[in-house]
């Protein structure tokens, strides 16, 4: 039987996953996900193909979404109220309306010490009123994937790499051949349904130790291309849209409805 084998948000772009439990699946994916941005001084999206130390600056919001912790290591805590409207920032942020809230001069200069850079932190305004459904909400892959990748890296005689360099939010066990996702058009999990968005082209973020914070390459994407190469990059993984908002947890059965 398939199931969820793990749940994992990212409250801020580019930062460190928060593993959860449970969490109730909204039009705009997980609660909270890549709700913040970290962006430059021409509000660019900073990513971590030139951040790397992106990956280890960790984002947990309180329970009711009112503040916002920042740890990384050696720097210590920042607790932050988080402004929810206030001060617009123009940013170029993915799937953001061309505008963020600005979080504040601390921290600002918490993550631009962190970061060696000059960096401002932004919130997505008006997340709850995001129209229509997006397809690429969730990034969705398997461990039978990961396995085969890692069996062929392996075979050149490099070393395996963890799931958390894909950065995924929904990890499916169960699924015996590699690359079931691909063939996913819908499924359903717990009280949620979810369909096929596209395949997740990959980037330079999976060369980046997640635990770390430094690029360390050239694997997994030497290995992708051997196999995986599609016409405008390699893919593992699918990106997916909440077609039916709902409750799902670590465990529940994940069961395909409809194959493409």
């Amino acid at each position: 039987m398939a199931s969820v084998h793990a749940l994992t948000s990212y409250p801020i772009k580019g930062c460190a996953g928060v593993v959860v439990e449970r969490a109730v699946l909204t039009p705009a994916g997980l609660p909270c996900d890549r709700l913040f941005a970290v962006v430059g001084p021409d509000g660019g999206t900073v990513w971590q193909g030139e951040a790397p130390r992106l990956a280890v600056i960790r984002g947990r919001l309180s329970h009711d979404g009112a503040k916002l912790e920042l740890g990384a290591p050696g720097a210590g805590e920042l607790v932050l109220d988080v402004a929810a409207d206030g001060e617009s920032r123009p940013v170029d942020v993915e799937k953001w309306p061309g505008a963020g809230v600005d979080q504040g001069g601390e921290a600002a200069g918490w993550l631009s010490e962190v970061l060696g850079r000059p960096v401002r932190l932004v919130r997505e305004p008006a997340r709850e009123s995001r129209a229509g459904t997006d397809p690429t909400a969730l990034l969705v892959l398997s461990l039978s994937s990961l396995d085969d990748l890692n069996a062929r890296i392996a075979g050149r005689g490099a070393d395996p790499v963890p799931m958390t360099r894909f950065r995924p939010n929904i990890v499916i066990s169960g699924w015996p051949e590699p690359h079931t996702e691909d063939r996913v058009s819908r499924m359903t999990i717990g009280g949620a349904g979810i369909g096929f968005g596209e395949r997740a082209i990959r980037c330079a973020v999976t060369l980046v130790d997640q635990s770390a914070g430094v690029r360390v390459g050239p694997e997994p994407l030497r290995t992708l291309a051997d196999y995986r190469r599609e016409p405008d990059g390699v893919s593992f993984g699918l990106k997916a849209a909440v077609v039916t908002p709902g409750a799902i947890a670590v465990g529940d059965e994940v069961t395909v409805t409809e194959w493409l």
